[in-house]
Order: C-alpha cells, then sequence, then structure tokens
C-alpha cells in the first residue's frame, strides 16, 4: 500500500478535535484516551505531534485565540474600535463558554494572543492612556469579556418574578422590568455586557482628560 496522501493527523486536526471535546464536555472532559478516541487513533500517537497535556491546553488556547479578530484594534475611532473588538472578543468565548475556566488562568504565550494585547494596549495608548492605565484598561476588558461569557445572570432566576415576591421585592421588579418588553434571559445578559462596556469606554475617556 502506498504511503497516505495526507497525515492522519496534525497539530492542528488534534486541537480542533481537543476544542470540541471542551465544547461538548468541559475542560474535565479532555483527556488524552478521550481525544484519540474522537480521532480514532491510539492515545500513543498523539504524542509523535503533543508532547503533553499542557501542550495541548496550549495548542487550545491558540485555536481559539485565532478566532478573535483583532482588525477592529486598528480603527482610527478609537471608541467604535475599542468596543467592535470586545463585542467579537466575547462572541468567541460565547461560542466556547468551557473553554473560559480551562484557559483564563493560563500564561499567555501564542504569537496571536500577544499581538492581540498588544494591538488592544497600542490602541489604548493612541486613546491617549498611558502605559499603566493601558494594562489596568486591558485587565478590565478581560474580566468583563471572559466573565459574562461564562456567567448567565439571567438565566440564575428559575422563576417568573413574580414568584419572588414578598420575600425579594427588589428582584421582582428588576426582573419584571427587564422582561417587559417580551426579551428573555440572553438578551438581559447581552445588554448587561453592552452596558459594562459602555461604562468601560466612558471611563477610558474620562482617564484621557
Amino acid at each position: 500500500m502506498g504511503r497516505p496522501s495526507k497525515a492522519l493527523l496534525t497539530r492542528e486536526r488534534i486541537a480542533r478535535a481537543a476544542l470540541q471535546v471542551v465544547d461538548e464536555e468541559g475542560p474535565d472532559g479532555l483527556t488524552m484516551r478521550a481525544l484519540a478516541e474522537r480521532l480514532g487513533v491510539k492515545a500513543a500517537s498523539l504524542y509523535n505531534h503533543i508532547e503533553s497535556k499542557d501542550a495541548l491546553v496550549d495548542t487550545v488556547s491558540e485555536l481559539v485565540n485565532s478566532e478573535i479578530d483583532h482588525a477592529p484594534l486598528s480603527d482610527a475611532d478609537w471608541r467604535s474600535g475599542l468596543a467592535a473588538y470586545a463585542r467579537g472578543y466575547r462572541a468567541v468565548f460565547v461560542r466556547h463558554p468551557n473553554a473560559v475556566s480551562l484557559l483564563a488562568r493560563r500564561r499567555v504565550v501564542a504569537d496571536n494572543a500577544l499581538r492581540g494585547y498588544d494591538a488592544l494596549l497600542a490602541l489604548l495608548g493612541r486613546a491617549g492612556l498611558g502605559p499603566a492605565d493601558a494594562a489596568e484598561v486591558a485587565a478590565a476588558l478581560d474580566f468583563l469579556v471572559l466573565g459574562s461569557a461564562l456567567e448567565t445572570f439571567g438565566a440564575g432566576f428559575t422563576r417568573e418574578p413574580a414568584g419572588y415576591r414578598p420575600e425579594y421585592p427588589a428582584l421582582a421588579d428588576a426582573l419584571d422590568g427587564a422582561y417587559a418588553d417580551g426579551s428573555g434571559a440572553t438578551e438581559l445578559d447581552d445588554r448587561g455586557f453592552e452596558l459594562g462596556l459602555r461604562l468601560l469606554v466612558d471611563g477610558v475617556e474620562l482617564r484621557t482628560r
């Protein structure tokens, strides 16, 4: 038999399969054995391409980061660029919420991630922030984006608003108001993120005055 026209395994194929495992089973489901089963190979075969579980998580991080669009960070209008970048950044982790806890405390080593942070800090510099203030804003943006992708606020309240009366009247009033237009928990979460983003952008502007 001749050699196959392309390798059965590549680092990228392994990374994509690993991300699928995380998406479907959560970070605890990502084991070399589970990954090998998904790819239809023996676990030992993976080590020809990925040297360790730690390296595997790095490849997943690279793959997720490659989905983040950094183009808005070159926008001449830093306000619209920052907002567009934040929305796109959040959208990636909304698609891969299980990746947040897997990657959030990882070291930042991938070139695409480092380029993204460099572009973000450069944009904040163009907005008029000094390096220390820019670092604080970048951290705040990470907290806002990753926190909003990981947690659902609205869906945590499982009763109808009236079900919280009379014990929790302020909560009942707030949920009544939030859902008065027929929207649901997802829309409430999105509006909460947008409010946080507006406050962050306004705060940057205040610091540059």
